[in-house]
């Protein structure tokens, strides 16, 4: 009788080739395939892929090399400045267009002593407990028993593995069924995302001809915080700066010099502190130019579902920088952030001492409207104007001797912002495909405060970019116990299904 109904399934889905299929038909497909898709997920999550090591990011490179070719894909490496990207591409027999969907393989660094299991790369499904903490179950268990709310914990679930898998367990949904796409399918995988992407820019317009397409969608990043099905417009770039300053060549003791030899760490502090007012907007003249919302930007920012109140519960804040009026309008415009400070010890190491030097890592979100050259010549005009003798590099005895503050400024730009106007071909073909497989419309997000290295393929191939994110907000990506909630997977998996069989034409 199983059989029978298999049968009758299998070909009234071989009818609708090439049509809409309908919700009963996509939750169908996504519950006789869901359980296989996570046997992938925990597959793929056992190869470790630490992005500063660059012997464990080969075997990622050839798991995904092998699943495409299996699946009867084309695979070609492209050649950077470090590690390759990986393309593998399915052209569709009369398709007139192509899609380009964006993933990466690697990962944050672990510090195991921080999770609450043996093996970061070993899932483990977990249930919450009444205490708030979670507890282990065996994965056997899904055979008979099932919640949305339980979850695997391992380093890449969300980020970024679990949505590869996602696209894996569709693409074989819809090959079963005898179903296809009516475009032709390119997907580049990044392998050095985690460490900012530094060679995939110059790769992109080395490779343009290979990577041509109509339109791009990238599976990275998380659902609005209501977890609502979500599709993200845009997101902000990213660009970093590291400031040292001087004091004594080497650590003074503090009874002998201090009062007398300029600490560092004082001078770095005073300089941060001129940089924004105590509402936490920059007050470096033009930092903030060319942004102005229309009343209809802010129409669309203040749709957006947002609890105030929830997200400071959450990260646990009492108030917010006075940038924008809500969440949405603060990641509007770009961002100046301290990152990380150091100088001399602290705790059972500390010292009396007048200490040699002070550091601190800054990092800027970029939108659109902010160029970061620009943004960079103010930054190093207000510390020009705060009386620092600025330089690229360690001072020399001559300098050291002639200029009382110094400060050395390295920076770089990763990437840029990118956003695609939500009216566009792109977006309007996602909302059907979204709204057919959840019977409602998705949150829509003009740009994510996140960082992802699109822009390159935005600028070198001239088309649009929409994010499709799948995965649970409250995921723990980049620290640990990373994990996926399993409704958050199952239905990763019924978008990817539905927008694999909306036609694009």
């Amino acid at each position: 009788m199983k059989k029978l109904a298999a049968i009758v399934f299998f070909l009234t889905l071989v009818k609708v080739q090439g049509q809409n299929l309908p919700i009963q038909q996509l939750d169908e497909m996504t519950e006789r395939h869901w359980q296989l898709g996570l046997s992938l997920l925990q597959e793929i999550v056992a190869i470790p892929n630490d992005a500063a090591k660059a012997e464990q990011i080969e075997p990622n490179i050839q798991w995904t090399e092998n699943q495409f070719t299996q699946r009867g894909w084309q695979t070609m490496r492209l050649k950077t400045e470090g590690v390759p990207l990986l393309l593998v591409q399915k052209e569709q027999q009369g398709a007139e267009k192509t899609v380009l969907f964006y993933f990466h393989m690697d990962g944050q660094a672990i510090d195991s002593s921080k999770w609450d299991q043996a093996n970061p790369y070993q899932g483990v499904l977990k249930k919450q407990n009444g205490n708030g903490s979670w507890d282990s179950l065996p994965l056997s268990l899904l055979h008979k028993e099932y919640d949305s709310e339980w979850r695997i914990f391992a380093r890449s679930t969300s980020d970024d593995k679990g949505p590869v898998a996602m696209f894996l367990t569709g693409w074989d949904a819809i090959s079963e069924a005898g179903l296809s796409p009516n475009y032709s399918i390119k997907i580049i995988f990044d392998f050095e995302e985690e460490q900012g992407s530094p060679n995939l820019p110059a790769a992109v317009i080395k490779h343009q001809k290979d990577l041509k397409a109509d339109l791009m969608l990238i599976m990275d990043g998380p659902r609005h915080i209501s977890n609502e099905p979500t599709l993200t417009y845009g997101a902000r770039g990213i660009s970093e700066m590291t400031l040292t300053t001087y004091g004594p060549r080497v650590p003074q003791h503090s009874g002998h010099y201090g009062n007398y030899a300029p600490n560092p760490a004082l001078m770095l502090s005073q300089l941060l502190a001129s940089m924004k007012d105590e509402n936490g907007r920059v007050s470096i003249p033009g930092f903030y130019d060319g942004i102005n919302l229309s009343e209809e930007e802010m129409a669309i920012l203040n749709a957006v579902p947002d609890d105030e109140t929830t997200i400071k519960r959450k990260i646990g804040i009492a108030r917010t920088d006075q940038v924008g009026n809500s969440y949405q309008e603060s990641i509007q415009y770009p961002s100046l952030n301290i990152r990380g400070m150091s100088s001399a010890w602290v705790g059972p190491e500390a010292r009396t001492i007048v200490p040699a030097t002070a550091v601190a890592e800054l990092d800027m979100r970029l939108v659109p409207e902010s160029d970061p050259i620009r943004l960079f010549e103010l930054i190093e005009t207000h510390i020009k104007n705060q009386g620092f003798y600025i330089i690229d590099r360690e001072p020399t005895e001559e300098e050291r001797q002639i200029h009382p503050k110094i400060l050395s400024m390295k920076k770089s730009i990763s990437y840029q912002a990118f956003r695609t106007p939500m009216d566009s071909e792109a977006g309007a073909w996602l909302r059907k495909a979204m709204k057919r497989a959840f019977e409602k419309e998705p949150v829509q997000i003009r740009i994510s405060g996140g960082s992802i290295p699109i822009s390159p393929f935005v600028d070198a191939l001239g088309i649009p970019a929409v994010t499709i994110p799948t995965v649970n907000a409250d995921n723990n990506q980049h620290s640990p116990n990373e994990n996926i909630r399993l409704g958050n997977y199952k239905e990763g998996i019924k978008t990817i299904i539905s927008v694999l069989t909306e036609p694009l034409n």
